[in-house]
């Protein structure tokens, strides 16, 4: 280890040598037009050949100046000429000299220089890393294009330690998945479009909506402590320009779907037809979704030319005379098709219980986003500025699931065996969402000595299951060649009632949020010791309604009937045959919940710069108050004996410490230290028992029992800024988490997933290590070649615990097989992302960037026993998903001022996402893991076209 420290050194040294050039960069105001900015004048550096000239908003960049000290002159026709000395130019730095013209002499109080940023550049937020006190990683959107992220999920996937699962979307920090992190936009919580999901899917959030995403590693007070991750902050887009207007078109295909059979009858559910210009018009309200079982198809309709295409624009600018409003307006459409083939295995104590071959189980997926964004601001004064967003996403996913068409499948349980015949099932499923989110957030700078920032939050979800259908058959061997029907006879599932049904599923939440922060410079002076302290709140109150119901169909006493086809099932859905009593009309009582999550907090939080050491030292206190009341069909209270109603309410109240060390050893080396506490709320859906039930029939179901986790949280990083827009750096952590909560089988016969609490403690040690640096060095007009690269080492475990009545005897335990501890559910040991640009360097250049990700096996769910006396024996062991790489190519070039051309091609290796569980035979006592899931997402292939005017 000393010699790795020792090579490190000396790299570190070496590099710290390396760089002899800086860079100038300011804003020029006009004095004659109320300081507004002074657009095309003369920026010179006196003495060399170097220079420049002001933009529409009087900025201006002078980059490769060599290392020393100059003069820069501002020059404009009619203006006095103005000359700012003694400017000191270092390497790795960019020097900022802000100016004011008029028609007489500036004076020197007209000057200044100092440092500021454009937090979309790479550089900017490189500079706003090393100037945090926390650890904190970005990326902006000027990289997002560069490397080709269409949206804010692919963008956190470019940072050290994030994974995302390609299946699902979600993502992972430092191997802790959904439930461990927190996202918020511009500051305040936003909600989950998803009942699964505690985070939004940040694939909902277009890459022209991004000003830049960041990850806070490590808790800071003026975050809330329900995390232990991080923090995932969504900044909006802002005008930066005069004019700022464009236009993009998008067309491409996945490889999946252009195969010729799925490309000319790509399946979409019957519900399509009442999707009109990417809007869901609901044909049947759930108050009378009945008539929808004999007045609407059952059978999916088919789309000739499933390709994707989309398109995008955004217009803004800055208004007035006085330049004090600015607007920024965005929107547009994507349709997205995907078509997955795989397996399916379901197994119980090591016995095969269902089964789908690798060519009978089929899914067609299809989504439609509607997105609109406007922002503004407003400037006041030069000390007041107000800022107003609001973000409008529409979201319409369909998927068809078909398993059984080829007569192999055994999906539930109504024949003996394969012999008798097999069963097939359809699914069709339109999921839509309505998301708004309006902010109004305020900045005012009362005192050059004291800051105060405040934001106030709406936010409305609308997340429904507004028509899901369903149909599940028996196909008969009996009689499979007559020319009636070929197929076999059609047998309707008996098992139930609800097996040919059509059901509802509906969300509202609404949320009021806000935060106010006040930061009071204590102490600054010529040393550049500073004493600063900061204190503020958040609030929060956050709604949910939830309402579901199943309409079924089955037979009739003593009554025969069958369809002809596994393609009309829906033509003996007829009135007729309800009026003669051939089919018999169901309906499930209605399941609802309503919940509500009441948090609010105050904290203290002191920083402190001596020399080279600050020191941030933190206190918030927050109360959560969480409370669940539900009346769902297959929930039973254990004291009470009382079926289906009941409660859950939780209500944690503490006090969470946090402290950030960091010390600057040069001007490009700096060590940090952080130590923090924070908890792990459960979400509604994890307390809420409702059963959903997934295509292939796994359920999922809240525990009212369930209570929330403890986080403790130590981080040691160096790192290194060769330049102002290279990055190395070495990240340790450590973390133990009380009471973790994990996604597991339910005990007994059901395969039931739910949430327990399944052990005392859980603990986590990771390594990481990010490069961002440039192999063939970046200088005008020539080409360069950038490496962009973190890798991520977890060494992860969690025991799994038994739980004793008040007599001392086995309740539940939570051990199976002779796993006594086990890794966390969602972690990867390893996480590797890397990316290779290479760019012409000529005016208008051609890039291309060659990016890849790698994450490790994780655990998809943890086992159970079967059997509380015998779990070594009788147990459904944990379920992994596989580790798999996939590989982007992107390439952009830059036609002229206006047109410039992408291309993309995404998942290039497509590989074989499969899920494996656990087994032991009970018989034999043989232990293996079996594949239980399987299939690809394809190659996804896509040009662009963008015109800026």
């Amino acid at each position: 280890m000393k010699r790795v420290f020792t090579v490190l050194a000396l790299l570190l040294i070496g590099f710290s040598n390396a760089q002899e050039t800086g860079t100038i960069a300011g804003k020029l105001l006009d004095k004659e037009s109320n300081n507004q900015p002074l657009p095309f004048a003369n920026v010179v550096v006196k003495g060399t050949t170097k220079g420049s000239s002001t933009d529409f908003d009087g900025l201006y960049e002078i980059n490769d100046i060599p290392v020393g000290t100059y003069t820069i002159e501002f020059s404009f026709t009619g203006y006095q000429t103005v000359e700012v000395p003694n400017v000191l130019v270092e390497a790795n730095k960019v020097s900022v000299v802000d100016a004011t013209m008029g028609a007489t002499a500036a004076t020197l109080e007209e000057v200044v220089i100092k440092v500021v940023t454009n937090r979309e550049r790479e550089e900017a937020l490189l500079l706003e890393q090393k100037a945090a006190v926390q650890i904190k990683e970005s990326i902006g959107a000027e990289q997002l294009t560069r490397l080709g992220v269409s949206n804010a999920s692919g963008a956190t996937t470019k940072i050290s330690g994030v994974s995302k699962t390609q299946g699902s979307g979600q993502i992972y920090v430092r191997g802790l998945g959904d439930r461990y992190l927190s996202t918020t936009l511009n500051g305040l919580p936003i909600p989950s479009d998803n009942i699964d999901k505690k985070n939004i899917n940040l694939e909902l959030f277009p890459s022209r909506f991004i000003g830049n995403v960041s990850i806070s590693k490590t808790f800071s007070p003026a975050n809330s402590a329900d995390l232990a991750s991080g923090n995932i902050d969504i900044v909006s887009k802002e005008v930066s320009k005069r004019r700022d207007i464009a236009l993009s078109i998008t067309g491409g295909i996945n490889s999946n779907v252009s195969d010729g059979d799925i490309f000319d009858s790509f399946k979409a559910t019957a519900n399509n037809e009442d999707i009109s210009l990417g809007i869901y018009s609901r044909a049947y309200e759930s108050e009378n979704l009945v008539n929808a079982l004999t007045e609407q198809s059952w059978n999916p309709i088919e789309i000739s030319t499933p390709i994707n295409y989309g398109f995008g624009f955004n217009i803004g600018g800055i208004l007035g005379e006085e330049r004090k409003l600015k607007l920024y307006f965005s929107g547009g459409q994507s349709i997205d098709n995907e078509y997955r083939e795989g397996l399916f295995r379901e197994f119980d104590q090591g016995n095969l219980r269902d089964f789908v071959p690798p060519d009978d189980l089929r899914r067609w997926l299809r989504s439609v986003n509607t997105t609109g964004m406007l922002h503004s601001q407003y400037k006041i004064n030069d000390k007041n500025n107000l800022s107003f967003n609001t973000f409008v996403i529409n979201k319409v996913f369909e998927e068809t699931l078909e398993a059984g068409r080829e007569g192999t499948t055994e999906i539930f349980e109504e024949l003996d065996n394969i012999e008798e015949g097999s069963q097939f099932i359809r699914d069709q499923n339109i999921k839509n969402t309505l998301l708004s989110a309006t902010q109004l957030i305020g900045e005012h700078n009362i005192t050059e000595k004291n800051t105060l920032e405040w934001a106030a939050g709406f936010n409305y979800l609308i997340a429904n299951e507004p028509n899901r259908i369903r149909n599940e058959v028996n196909i008969l061997n009996d009689n499979p060649n007559t020319p009636e029907n070929e197929e076999g006879v059609i047998e309707l599932g008996f098992t139930g009632g609800f097996q040919q049904r059509k059901s509802v599923q509906e969300i509202t939440d609404e949320e009021f949020n806000a935060r106010i922060s006040d930061e009071l410079i204590l102490k600054q002076n010529e040393d550049e010791d500073v004493f600063i302290l900061d204190v503020g709140g958040n609030f929060r109150n956050k709604t949910r309604d939830f309402a579901s119901q199943f309409f079924g169909i089955e037979e009739g006493n003593n009554s025969d009937i069958n369809p002809t086809s596994i393609d009309v099932i829906g033509d003996i859905f007829i009135q007729e045959n309800f009026d003669n009593g051939l089919l018999q009309l169901n309906i499930q009582p209605l399941d609802i919940y309503d919940a509500e999550l009441l948090s609010y907090a105050g904290y203290a939080n002191f920083t402190g710069k001596l020399n080279k050491l600050t020191a941030q030292v933190g206190l918030r206190y927050q109360k959560d108050e969480i409370d669940v009341n539900f009346d769902v069909g297959n929930f039973v209270n254990r004291e009470t004996g009382q079926a289906r109603i009941g409660s859950s309410n939780k209500d944690y109240e503490n006090i969470y410490p946090y402290i950030n060390l960091k010390y600057e050893v040069n001007d490009k080396l700096a060590l940090r230290l952080s130590g923090s506490l924070g908890q792990t709320l459960p979400e509604f859906k994890e307390i809420a028992p409702f059963q959903y039930v997934s295509q292939v029939g796994q359920v999922f179901q809240g525990n009212p029992d369930v209570e929330r986790s403890e986080n403790y949280n130590i981080d040691f990083k160096v790192e290194f800024f060769p330049q102002n827009d290279e990055l190395l750096s070495f990240s340790a952590f450590y973390k133990r988490i009380n009471d973790p909560i994990n996604r597991g089988l339910q005990r007994g016969g059901e395969d039931i997933f739910s949430y327990f609490n399944t052990g005392d403690r859980a603990r986590i040690i990771g390594f990481e290590l990010e490069g961002r640096v440039y192999i063939i060095k970046k200088r005008e007009s020539y080409p360069n070649l950038r490496l962009s690269g973190n890798i991520s080492y977890l060494d992860h475990i969690q025991d799994l615990k038994d739980v004793f009545r008040e007599d001392g005897t086995l309740e539940q335990t939570f051990k199976y097989g002779d796993r006594t501890e086990i890794g966390l559910e969602g972690a990867s040991d390893w996480i590797t992302n890397l990316s290779l640009t290479f760019n012409s360097g000529n005016e208008f250049p051609y890039e291309f960037t060659l990016t890849g990700n790698y994450a490790s096996d994780k655990i998809f769910a943890l086992g159970a026993p079967r059997n509380q006396q015998q779990p070594d024996v009788f147990f459904n062991g944990e379920i992994t998903e596989k580790g798999f790489v996939t590989l982007d190519l992107i390439l952009n070039k830059e036609i002229n001022d206006h047109w410039s051309l992408g291309l993309t091609a995404r998942n290039l290796l497509n590989p074989t996402i499969e899920r494996t569980q656990f087994i032991q035979e009970v018989v034999s006592g043989d232990r293996f893991d079996s594949t239980i899931l399987s299939y690809s997402t394809g190659v996804e292939t896509s040009l662009n076209l963008s015109y800026k005017f």
